[in-house]
């Protein structure tokens, strides 16, 4: 009996240190924004979370109003719902939150990439040099070359080229963007090495066909990855993609490419000269793909469906399409050359960048997400402070925040092409919330220093696919009446959403 009393207060001991480990005992101090803990000890409402999280935080903000903490699989995160006080997270210094101290522990569970230290300095300074400015247009003309490749290798090739070609609209859109982003980051197979120019064109298309549909099937894994719920058997699947794609990508094969972008070779150069190890650098370049052509194909998707959706808005934009090839001295004719499309021409189309950004809007869902790396204070646009403390994480989900605010965007839900415009067609930036201005009125990039540094690229990549598409090709879809398919819930939080289903379509080309 003696014995037993020890084991059991050491049981009881355990049991309360396990479940104080577990947050089972947080409790909300004073100035702190409401706590709602969830109904599972660690797991909180990860699993509510997951399943939708779009109707989770609209449950939470009104429960509890425009802030408050939730517990997710043993982290607390702090939701700030309001957009006027969004600039208390965007502009606070790093030293009390960090974008960095989170993204690392995730690309480090995702991609199997430990990043180097200051990572964030060395990768600023390329994604300046070349996904802005002169690197961005050369970027744009190798999209260009690339594109035409894959979409337009067979004009004047003879056969008959009026034939209608079946395709389902999101398959299709997703594997043209990103072979072609893919190509012009990484660079075409060397004409040297294939034996003609003409041969390398087309083992640019073989190869980058193959390599999509073995990203696409990482794709599809990478909310449960992200989440670390994989079963086994997805696990095994995800590690033999993964090594696939360091294969693939790895630096031996890409110095053997002919055109590889300034960029992608910079930040693999960096890493090589500041003594990465070589199997290190081959992750990071699946790291790169990933965050550059993940987002763009499925963006691209929804964009031509909402267009072929609405015949007002494709009028709008095959009109400024037209325009634009005309004032530049081109046409598209049988016979004549394929059009030219520069970057000067790309950033004439104020109604195409406005169904872009509305596309943009009701389809891209990010959550934005710091590190508390000190207790602080929040100070809410309405004067009031909150203290939140240090290891928590503060989050926005501009999606239901802003982006589907029907006080910001009146009939949210509905695509209006031209809500981005002003009456004289310059781009309309003024958006209100309680009769204030708001900086943030949609967010599909991020914001602050997590922004996306190739947010411009991606821009450029999708007018000039829907540029091709509009002056190459007849295309429209099986069904007309067919409902436009909803997002899929379970990829909320990571950018570009995706259809719950595929839609068909039909295209032929026009010469």
């Amino acid at each position: 009996m003696g014995l037993l009393v020890p084991i059991l207060l050491a049981l009881l001991a355990s049991l309360f240190g396990g479940l104080f480990l577990l947050g089972a005992f947080r409790r909300r101090r004073p100035n702190e924004p409401p706590l709602d803990r969830g109904p599972i000890p660690w797991l909180g409402h990860v699993l509510e979370f997951r399943r939708d999280t779009a109707k989770f935080l609209e449950r939470m903000r009104k429960k509890h109003g425009d802030i408050f903490t939730v517990q997710l699989g043993g982290n607390y995160f702090t939701f700030l719902m309001d957009p006027s006080s969004f600039g208390a997270v965007v502009k606070e210094a790093r030293a009390k939150l960090d974008f960095n101290a989170f993204a690392r522990k995730l690309v480090i569970r995702v991609f199997g990439y430990t990043p180097m230290e200051n990572e964030s300095k060395f990768s600023h300074v390329s994604n300046n040099r070349h996904l802005m400015g002169d690197g961005l247009v050369l970027l744009t003309e190798s999209m260009m070359k690339n594109l035409q490749n894959l979409m337009l290798h067979s004009v004047g090739k003879g056969g008959d080229q009026k034939t209608w070609i079946e395709d389902e609209l999101f398959m299709y859109s997703y594997n043209i963007v990103f072979r072609a982003g893919y190509l012009s980051l990484y660079g075409n197979v060397s004409s040297r090495e294939a034996g003609s120019t003409e041969k390398s064109f087309e083992m640019d298309r073989m190869q980058s066909d193959e390599l999509f549909k073995e990203f696409r099937k990482y794709d599809q894994y990478f909310p449960k990855l992200a989440y670390g719920v994989l079963s086994p058997r997805e696990r095994f699947e995800v590690k033999k993609l993964l090594r696939l794609f360091w294969k693939t990508l790895s630096l031996q094969v890409f110095k053997n490419k002919d055109n590889p972008s300034g960029w992608v070779n910079e930040l693999q150069q960096t890493r090589e000269d500041l003594g990465m190890k070589e199997f290190m650098q081959d992750r990071y370049m699946f790291l790169i793909l990933w965050a550059s052509q993940g987002n763009t194909g499925p963006a691209a998707f929804w964009l031509l469906l909402y267009l072929m959706k609405h015949p007002e808005a494709m009028a709008a934009v095959r009109g400024e399409v037209d325009r634009v090839v005309t004032e530049s001295g081109q046409d598209v004719r049988v016979g004549g050359s394929i059009v030219n499309l520069t970057y000067d021409m790309i950033q004439k189309t104020p109604v195409l960048d406005s169904a872009l950004e509305e596309t943009l809007r009701l389809t891209a869902a990010p959550v934005l997400t710091r590190a508390v790396m000190e207790d602080m204070k929040l100070k809410m646009a309405d004067g009031s402070e909150y203290q939140i403390r240090q290891a928590d994480r503060v989050s926005l989900f501009p999606y239901t925040a802003v982006q589907i605010d029907p006080e910001i965007h009146p009939d949210p839900l509905s695509f209006k092409y031209d809500r981005f415009l002003n009456p004289d067609g310059s781009k309309k930036t003024d958006f209100y919330k309680n009769g204030k201005k708001l900086r943030y009125y949609t967010m599909p990039w991020g914001a602050g220093v997590s922004m996306c540094p190739g947010r411009f690229f991606a821009t450029n990549e999708m007018k000039q696919f829907v540029f091709f598409m509009i002056l190459y090709f007849d295309f429209e879809l099986k069904n007309p009446k067919e409902e436009t398919p909803d997002i899929d819930r379970t990829r909320w939080g990571f950018g570009a959403m995706q259809p719950t289903r595929d839609i068909g379509f039909r295209y032929r080309l026009r010469l």
